[in-house]
């Protein structure tokens, strides 16, 4: 028989607010994290804002000791630890020095690139023939399974220990392959997210790929513009989020905050045919996605309250609110409520599908759907396909049942998932 599956903690390093409390109030409020960026302008980029979580030194070292934090340059590892070790807290759960594993808990925490600022510094220094002042930690640093062996270790995690990576849906996918094991009988929590690193050396072949925003460079909070006619690219962002996936008797037997179950979902990809490529989604794979995701779900189009899109202000936008409308097989006034975080993070690239799951999840435990920011002149072709009263603009309060979720990657890849407010 299978497990149901329950959310039982929330961690995120954001740029608009690191730690659930800050990342909540800058949700309601409408709290932009995208700020300008002196070392994109320094470097000559056409786009010189980017979205960056804010870690004091007091903050790190409250998650590494001295030891680890010499040397130490990865900011995704960063970022997923505190994320990481965040959503362990907030779930309840202790960290104990035993000698044996904890055989039951596991971690699958997606990465694109792990430390490239590492890897940057470390080729400098063979280059210069000095190899052997690389120092201990430069593999576990730029491993891209990195962030999943600094978790595994600092919680002592015993079951599957595992790092994905696809694109842009990383996180969403992470979230399900964590959902899948427990589904299954074959963990009883599953520490579930991704990270992103910050910086140029990851942000530079977007830029050069002429996606980024880069009108807005004198008014950062302006953009990032998901579904606005005036939209005019993505602005690159980084962090991590993180949420502990378990096993509902488990959850309920140790009395854990229920923040949200997992009703099912799908992963798939456009294979690169139709109109898909590289870059570009195939509409029929989007579709399938999110109608597959239904069915794994036990539930229909007319039964989803809200989404929480991939919608990145770029032209796709108005393809993806159509695909939305075929799969749920709802348009104008019909249709369900939606929003994009990314207005207010900017395009967190790796890390988005589980910064956007943590926000996700967020709505149904505290009823509000979050607004969506520097969306007035919405795009014809979209307010053409849904009515504008589903695109808030400001925070509704609002209870809702079910959330879905989908991310679009790079490689022509997709992932969905169901969300839905917990009931016994």
């Amino acid at each position: 028989m299978k497990k149901r599956v329950v959310i039982t903690g929330l961690g995120v390093a954001a740029p608009n607010g690191v730690g659930i409390a800050a990342f909540t109030h800058a949700l309601k409020n409408g709290i932009s994290g995208i700020r300008h960026d002196a070392q994109l302008q320094e470097l000559q980029f056409s786009c010189q804002i980017a979205g960056q979580p804010q870690i004091s030194e007091e903050l790190k070292a409250q998650y590494f000791t001295e030891l680890e934090l010499r040397g130490f340059n990865s900011s995704g590892i960063l970022y997923g630890v505190i994320a990481g070790i965040g959503a362990w807290q907030n779930a309840g759960l202790p960290i104990e020095k035993n000698e044996e594993p904890d055989w039951d808990n596991g971690t699958v925490f997606g990465s694109g690139t792990s430390g490239i600022d590492k890897f940057r510094e470390s080729i400098y220094k063979i280059d210069d023939l000095q190899t052997r002042r690389l120092g201990s930690t430069v593999v576990a640093q730029t491993m891209n399974s990195g962030v999943s062996a600094y978790l595994g270790g600092k919680l002592g995690l015993g079951n599957q220990v595992t790092t994905n990576s696809s694109a842009c849906s990383t996180g969403t996918e992470a979230i399900l392959m964590a959902y899948d094991r427990i589904q299954s009988g074959q963990a009883k929590r599953i520490l579930a997210g991704s990270t992103g690193d910050s910086g140029p050396y990851i942000w530079a072949g977007f830029d050069a790929l002429r996606v980024c925003s880069s009108k807005y460079n004198d008014t950062p909070e302006d953009g990032s513009r998901p579904m606005s006619a005036s939209a005019a690219g993505f602005v690159p962002g980084s962090g991590a989020g993180a949420l502990v996936v378990e096993e509902l008797d488990s959850a309920l037997e140790r009395g854990a905050t229920i923040y949200a179950e997992i009703l099912g979902g799908h992963v798939n990809s456009g294979g690169q045919r139709g109109n898909g490529s590289m870059t570009a989604p195939n509409s029929t794979a989007v579709q399938r996605c999110i109608t597959t995701a239904l069915q794994n779900a036990g539930i229909s189009g007319t039964d989803v309250d809200a989404i929480n899109g991939h919608l990145t202000a770029t032209t796709k936008d108005s393809l993806e609110i159509e695909n939305w409308t075929k799969a749920l097989g709802r348009n104008g006034a019909d249709f369900p409520y939606i929003n994009s975080l990314k207005s207010l993070t900017g395009h967190c690239l790796s890390a988005a599908g589980s910064i956007e799951s943590v926000a996700t999840v967020l709505q149904l435990h505290e009823d509000f759907i979050f607004g969506n920011t520097n969306c007035d002149d919405l795009h014809p072709e979209i307010t053409a396909l849904i009515d504008a009263s589903k695109i808030p603009l400001q925070t509704l309060e609002r209870t809702s049942t079910i959330i879905a979720k989908a991310s679009f990657g790079f490689g022509d890849v997709n992932a969905c998932i169901l969300f839905k407010k917990f009931q016994k």
